[in-house]
């Protein structure tokens, strides 16, 4: 008896590590959709971009000297976390550039195109290959991801009559599909947390050299309290804890796999939207979304 308790209570291997972790990820990444729709006009995204960067490097930070502290080693190739920083902060300015005049729902589905790109760059950094199943499956994901950013308009699909948010937030999105594998590559046995701190202090540095004059201009103490609000979920809960989320998954699953989970973030932000009083997107949007969410099923049947 004693032994098959065990069994039962015995710790999730390394893969299901992976896949908790990119549960916990997809949900507190719908959130950061939610909040930016509600505040990406009331301060420039390079503003917000770097100050959500230094506070998560500051928290970060802060847990890195109460634990495994900061060793000459980390600092090898610092060019690394240059790369990783700019690549991610590109990512988020253009993300909350987007967000001024696309819905968090619409740009959700613009962010379940990530797998498909993760897989190219996946094959291209690491020659992780692809299986015809996975292939398929991120197919159907793309299917319901296009239904969802076209709104169910077929004409408009057929004239590929894009949103200049969803444009926009595409081309941060290639950014976002490099920078998984590239964790995975630049990785030297550094903690997460490590990486993570000079990841943020990279892209902070970057941000507040080339986007110091939205900084500059930023009354920051004439900002209401959602902005505030958002700043700091962003930091901490969006961009600290996810990137550890998302440096974990990455060390125990193919790169793909660990993208897949944002086919999950339009269903959470539905629900975000419901919590936050935004409404729902229309009925017609739902078929996309169930694609999409199958596309995850299929994804996830492989283990």
């Amino acid at each position: 008896m004693s032994g098959v308790a065990g069994t039962a209570l015995r710790r999730p291997g390394p893969a299901a590590q992976g896949h908790l972790a990119m549960v916990g990820f997809s949900a507190l990444v719908a959130g950061s959709f939610s909040l930016g729709a509600m505040v990406a006009n009331d301060i420039s995204p390079s503003a917000l971009t770097a100050a959500r960067f230094l506070v998560a490097a500051l928290v970060l930070g802060a847990v890195v000297l109460a634990g495994p502290g900061f060793r000459r080693a980390h600092l090898r190739a610092p060019w690394r976390f240059v790369i990783l920083g700019g690549t991610i902060g590109f990512y988020f300015v253009l993300m909350f550039e987007g967000l001024k005049t696309a819905s968090a729902v619409s740009t959700a589905a613009v962010f379940t195109l990530t797998p498909v790109m993760t897989a190219l760059f996946g094959w291209w950094f690491l020659r992780q290959v692809t299986t015809p199943r996975m292939a398929f499956a991120l197919a159907i994901g793309a299917a319901g991801a296009l239904w969802v950013i076209f709104r169910a308009d077929l004409g408009a699909l057929i004239a590929f009559e894009v949103g200049y948010g969803e444009a926009v937030y595409f081309v941060g999105c290639i950014a976002h599909s490099a920078f998984t594998p590239l964790l995975r590559r630049f990785n030297r046995g550094e903690p997460a947390t490590v990486t993570i701190t000079l990841v943020m202090v990279a892209g902070f540095v970057l941000l507040a050299l080339f986007g110091w004059s939205d900084v500059a201009a930023t009354d920051w103490t004439a900002l209401s309290p959602l902005v505030w609000i958002t700043l700091f979920y962003t930091a901490i809960l969006a961009s600290a804890a996810t990137f550890f989320l998302l440096q974990f998954a990455a060390l125990r699953l193919p790169s793909a796999k660990v993208m897949a989970y944002t086919y999950l973030t339009p269903a959470w932000i539905i629900l975000w939207e419901l919590a936050l009083g935004q409404g729902v997107p229309g009925v017609m949007v739902l078929p996309g979304i169930a694609l999409i969410v199958l596309a995850l099923v299929m994804l996830l049947r492989q283990d």
